[in-house]
């Protein structure tokens, strides 16, 4: 093969010029010669762009959020898709959800072209295939009451595209995730999130504007869906897992602000009730015994509110 055939050439290439996330900022032309301050504060301006765009798509927001609890009531899961940064911050946001909501480890999950190992260094080539995405999805079993949410700024990564592709041949619900309007990963979503922020302060630099708008829309999507599920009592996250000093101490302070006992006192009921949260608070409440309010919860699908608005000592 002579280098000639080894280059591709333009027509194997993907085209990005008319994608707005790949658009030179008129703003930032002369990024190179701000100083320090005047490029915190452009960084700063550009970044109120993305909180904009994403509160622009509210409404599909919620209905994915009410979608996806919807299915994970009926004991799916929601799997994240994406690569390089966009498959960063899916895992991120997936393995938070344990410690945050004491959610079973399988039932948010995080997917990365090119595996664990491309969470610290790229595997080059592994967002350029459709049938990984698709492999990884099959290797979970999917089915028809799991989400599949692909995120991908450009929306156009095949990686993300096999894996929505598959989802939807196994009824699965798919949602996708881009930054701009139009693309292959909106038409392909069943409910497609699309917050446009333009162009990057550097110039093509997704992991700037557009990965603030997949963190913010991400925070939003898993932890609406856990507030649908029960999992939170107001604002507070009584699922904790205390699975380390500071959450013990964050978990008596729970208990106190729930119910009004002083942290002393709700770290001796939270010893009685096996560190368990939302039974501490029931407990509390309801004036009953540990293991009466947690077979309270337990008939009530762990929801907090339902037991002690409607219970009765």
């Amino acid at each position: 093969m002579t280098a000639r055939d080894a280059t591709p050439s333009s027509a194997d290439e993907p085209r990005i010029d008319h994608l707005t996330t790949e658009a030179r900022l008129e703003a930032s032309t002369d990024l190179d010669l701000l100083s320090s301050e005047s490029f915190v504060a452009l960084m700063s301006d550009q970044d109120r762009v993305a909180v904009d765009a994403v509160r622009a798509e509210a409404p599909r927001i919620a209905a994915a959020i009410d979608a996806v609890a919807e299915r994970m009531a009926r004991g799916g899961r929601l799997i994240y898709c994406g690569a390089g940064t966009s498959g960063r911050l899916g895992v991120v946001d997936a393995s938070e959800c344990p410690p945050t909501f004491q959610a079973d480890p399988g039932q948010v999950v995080g997917l990365i072209a090119g595996g664990a190992g491309a969470m610290i260094q790229a595997v080059e080539g592994a967002e350029d295939d459709p049938e990984l995405g698709a492999g990884d999805l099959r290797a979970l079993d999917l089915g028809p009451d799991d989400a599949v949410l692909g995120i991908t700024a450009s929306g156009r990564t095949p990686y993300v595209l096999g894996a929505m592709a598959y989802a939807r041949s196994v009824g699965a619900l798919v949602l996708g995730f881009s930054c701009n309007a139009g693309s292959e990963v909106e038409q392909a979503a069943e409910l497609p999130i699309t917050p446009v922020v333009g162009p990057e302060v550097l110039s093509g630099s997704t992991r700037l504007k557009a990965g603030t708008a997949t963190k913010l829309v991400l925070n939003m999507l898993s932890t609406g869906v856990m507030v649908r599920l029960g999992k939170t009592y107001g604002n507070l996250m009584v699922d904790l897992q205390a699975s380390n000093k500071k959450l013990v101490v964050r978990s008596r302070r729970i208990v106190a602000q729930a119910t009004g006992l002083s942290v002393e006192d709700a770290a001796v009921l939270l010893e009685r009730c096996g560190g368990e949260v939302k039974t501490a608070i029931a407990a509390a409440l309801l004036g009953v015994e540990p293991e009466v309010a947690r077979a309270r919860l337990r008939e009530a699908g762990g929801r907090v509110r339902a037991v002690v608005d409607g219970g009765r000592a």
